[in-house]
């Protein structure tokens, strides 16, 4: 599979070592506000603290340049002091990112990603923080999936959220507190968003959004390793990252890059959910591994992350989803929704260290 630009690009800067640090300068969260258009076009900010060579710049600019479809010309890079203003070594700078920002209101903060779309990962999002939820757990969800944001339709939610005091306050449903670009916009306006407004629509959802006190802060967000994923951990501190994935080896191949961008920039993986497993006939019990098999436990392996569990198909679980009830609510008892709960288990394990065993509520 040919690797996407942002891929070399992001790539090429994560071999550049800062002897100071001993680390890379992606790693080591230098490299801020990544923009990589389709046309060869590269942007960021640079953070170089006083003590920090000043040839780290030039070895970034050189090594980005040399990569095949990057424009040698539309290198843009802006460099910060990380406790100063930009000062700009090119034609106009877009604004540093911040510093992560303490955010212990929140919880803690999992990221729900995947390489590619419809692998199930807003039903793997929204059917955790139900089950987290009914645990007695304050749980709130942002979908950053800005653009499909599904999550309004999952719960069933779609009134504009109101502003109170300057704030604005999340919709709740089944006691999970939501927010969403889908709530905001026009249900047929066309996403067409460059990196600086969604690093724009992440820090308003993260800082503007009344949250209140939470245990639990459930992003769902878009497939891929985008703006939306580097805007999240630039601007708080993300707890964990789970990466969903289906068992073929297409989408776990680009479930992969996913989760190595995440190791990248210091946010540990917690585990790997293998969504769509094989289908049970429930009345001969036939299994029937219509996706493949296996892809889910070869990802784990091959990132050194446990495999959370795995979600079988099920009848109607698309269609209650679009119905805006999530199976932990509809069918509790259902093969998907004993496994969704056990993965809620599993990240409530590893997150907080101690097990809880969630309920199975009827009705």
């Amino acid at each position: 599979m040919i690797e996407s630009l942002e891929a070399r690009v992001t790539a090429a800067l994560a071999r550049i070592q800062n002897p100071r640090l001993e680390n890379d300068i992606l790693s080591a969260g230098m490299v801020r506000d990544l923009t990589v258009d389709p046309d060869g076009a590269v942007g960021f900010t640079f953070l170089l603290a006083p003590e920090d060579p000043a040839t780290l710049v030039r070895q970034a600019r050189s090594a980005v340049q040399e990569i095949a479809g990057v424009r040698r010309d539309a290198v843009k890079i802006s460099v910060a002091n990380p406790t100063g203003p930009p000062r700009a070594t090119h034609p106009p700078p877009t604004a540093a990112a911040p510093t992560p920002a303490e955010q212990p209101n929140l919880g803690r903060i999992i990221a729900v990603s995947s390489g590619k779309g419809g692998v199930g990962k807003s039903t793997v999002a929204s059917n955790v923080a139900v089950a987290l939820a009914q645990a007695g757990f304050r749980v709130g969800v942002m979908d950053a999936d800005v653009y499909g944001p599904n999550i309004p339709r999952m719960f069933g939610v779609f009134e504009r959220p109101p502003v109170v005091g300057g704030k604005i306050q999340p919709l709740e449903a089944h006691g999970i507190r939501l927010m969403s670009l889908g709530l905001m916009v026009e249900r047929d306006a066309p996403a067409i968003w460059r990196g600086p407004i969604i690093m724009k629509i992440v820090q308003q959802f993260l800082r503007d959004v009344e949250w209140g006190q939470l245990d639990y802060f459930i992003v769902d967000l878009p497939p891929g390793t985008g703006d939306a994923q580097l805007s999240l951990v630039q601007a708080t501190h993300v707890s964990g990252a789970i990466i969903v994935t289906t068992p073929q080896e297409v989408a776990v191949g680009d479930a992969l890059r996913g989760a190595r961008m995440f190791e990248r920039v210091g946010v540990p993986v917690v585990g790997v959910v293998e969504n769509m497993s094989a289908f049970v006939d429930p009345e001969t019990g036939r299994r029937f591994e219509l996706f493949s098999s296996g892809g889910g436990q070869r990802l784990a392996e091959e990132i050194g992350a446990p495999l959370l569990g795995s979600v079988p198909l099920q009848p109607r679980l698309a269609e209650l989803a679009d119905a805006g009830r999530p199976v932990l609510i509809a069918e509790p008892e259902s093969a998907a929704a004993l496994a969704l709960r056990d993965i809620a288990t599993q990240l409530q394990k590893r997150t907080a260290g101690r097990p809880v065993a969630l309920p199975i509520l009827r009705g």
